[in-house]
C-alpha cells in the first residue's frame, strides 16, 4: 500500500519522470477546456441552446478536480501543509465554487479561479527560474512604495480641489450634482479616460478641464519614472554589495559605499574619536 502511495506520490507531485509530465500535461488540457466551458456558459445565445451539456461539462470538470485534490491529500506525506500551501488552496478553490453555485446560481462563474492552476505550466515546462525574475519587480514595488505614496496622496489631493471647483462652476445644472461628483469627474478627465458622461458647459468650467487635462498628461508618466528607477537599481543589485540602510531599508549599494543612494542616510554606524 505504501508503494501505491508512494508511486501515486510521484506521478502527482512530480514532473521528472514520464508519467508525472503526461499527469501534468492532461492536467492543464483539463483546466484550460472546463475554463473555456465556464466562458461558453456565460454567453446567454450558447447557454440557451447548450445550457444543460454545458452544466453537465462543468459537473464532470469539478468531479475529475475533486477526486484529483482528494488524491493529492491522499498521497502526500504532510497533507495539512499541502492543504494549506498556496496551490492546495487553489487546487481547493476549483472545487468550491461548483458547491457554491447549489446555493448561489451565479456562483459557477466563479469557476474562472481555476484559471489561477495554470500557473502549474511553469513547472511542467521548467519555467522556475523565470519567476525568480519576478524578484525585481517586487523589489523595485517595495523600494518605490514611499514615493509613489506621496504620488497618489498629491493626485487625491489635486482631484479633490479640481472637483470641488467644478462643482462650484458648473453646479447641478449641468450635471455636477455634488462634490463627489465633480472628484469623479476629475479622476475621469485626469486619468485621460474620458467617459464623456458628465462635460463642463461654461466657459470657465471648459478652461478648468482643459487645464486638468493637459495636468493629466504631464503627471502620467510620474509613477512610471519612479518604477523604473527602482527596477533598474534592483537589477544591477546582483552585482552590488548587499547591506541594508538602517534609514529606509534598501537593500543593495555600490561595493565601498557608506552612504545610500537612496536616502543619503550613512551606512555604518559612524566611530567615535575615542575608537
Amino acid at each position: 500500500m505504501d508503494n501505491w502511495r508512494q508511486r501515486l506520490y510521484i506521478i502527482i507531485f512530480h514532473t521528472d519522470t514520464p508519467a508525472g509530465q503526461r499527469f501534468d500535461n492532461w492536467l492543464l488540457l483539463t483546466i484550460l477546456a472546463s475554463l473555456v466551458v465556464v466562458m461558453l456558459d456565460s454567453v446567454s445565445e450558447v447557454h440557451i441552446q447548450y445550457g444543460a451539456w454545458l452544466k453537465g461539462l462543468e459537473w464532470l470538470f469539478t468531479t475529475l478536480f475533486a477526486i484529483e485534490y482528494g488524491l493529492r491529500l491522499y498521497c502526500s506525506p504532510k497533507p495539512l501543509r499541502y492543504a494549506f500551501s498556496f496551490y492546495g488552496l487553489v487546487d481547493l478553490l476549483a472545487v468550491l465554487p461548483a458547491i457554491l453555485a447549489l446555493l448561489f446560481a451565479d456562483a459557477q462563474y466563479l469557476l474562472i479561479i481555476r484559471v489561477i492552476r495554470m500557473l502549474r505550466v511553469f513547472r511542467v515546462l521548467k519555467l522556475s527560474p523565470y519567476l525568480r525574475q519576478a524578484n525585481f519587480l517586487l523589489t523595485a514595488l517595495r523600494g518605490s512604495r514611499q514615493k509613489i505614496t506621496v504620488f497618489f496622496a498629491s493626485i487625491a489631493t489635486l482631484v479633490t480641489v479640481f472637483g470641488t471647483l467644478m462643482y462650484v462652476i458648473e453646479g447641478p445644472g449641468n450635471g455636477f450634482t455634488s462634490i463627489p461628483k465633480g472628484i469623479y469627474w476629475a479622476v475621469v478627465t485626469l486619468t485621460t479616460v474620458g467617459f464623456g458622461d458628465i462635460v463642463p458647459k461654461t466657459v470657465l468650467g471648459q478652461a478648468l478641464s482643459t487645464l486638468v487635462m493637459i495636468t493629466g498628461y504631464s503627471i502620467i508618466a510620474v509613477p512610471t519614472g519612479i518604477f523604473t528607477a527602482e527596477l533598474a537599481s534592483a537589477m544591477r543589485g546582483s552585482d552590488q554589495h548587499k547591506h541594508s540602510c538602517p534609514s529606509c531599508a534598501k537593500d543593495f549599494h555600490e561595493p565601498g559605499a557608506a552612504f545610500c543612494n537612496r536616502c543619503g542616510n550613512p551606512l555604518y554606524p559612524r566611530r567615535s574619536a575615542s575608537d
